[in-house]
């Protein structure tokens, strides 16, 4: 047995919880402004509904000091177009000088410490075109080939005895 009243504050409590929260009337701060004809927002002003336009309206007109003041380069354009741009054509992966080692296996590094000759790298079957100079190499010589060295990592290379080979 259910009573008529339980039953209506129930489906009225699901109503308001689909819906979202439903704050009760109590808590809105328009009670306090009851009586008070303009409820704060003025005579003269009145409380329209968007009176300088919606969202960033104006940005180019009456809001521009606003604009110009803290999203300086907000409008206009930078730099050249480049109609249907392609990035297999700009495909570069790098590889700095300190990471050349570790493309070798474990233990060539000993290896070839006693060896006279240089052990020969191939960046690019490692999936890298261009070697660049960030780091330090150990002292001992290494024939690395590329597709781009800069300017930096053909120093260092060369300056512990290797060599810089290009490859198309």
């Amino acid at each position: 047995f259910v009573e008529k009243d339980a039953v209506v504050s129930i489906t009225t409590s699901v109503a308001a919880t689909e819906k979202g929260f439903a704050m009760p009337t109590v808590l809105h701060k328009n009670r306090k402004k009851r009586g008070h004809v303009s409820a704060g927002h003025g005579r003269i002003g009145k409380h329209r509904k968007h009176p300088s336009g919606r969202g960033n309206a104006g940005g180019q007109h009456h809001h521009r000091i606003l604009f110009d003041k803290y999203h300086p380069g907000y409008f206009g354009k930078v730099g050249m177009r480049y109609f249907h741009k392609t990035m297999q054509k700009f495909h570069c992966p790098v590889v700095n000088v300190d990471r050349l080692w570790s493309l070798f296996p474990i233990g060539t590094m000993q290896d070839f410490s006693k060896k006279k000759e240089a052990p020969i790298l191939d960046v690019t079957k490692h999936g890298y075109f261009k070697v660049l100079g960030k780091g330090h190499l150990p002292k001992q010589p290494i024939i690395v080939k590329a597709k781009l060295f800069s300017k930096d990592a053909e120093e260092k290379i060369k300056a512990v005895g290797g060599v810089c080979e290009l490859v198309a």
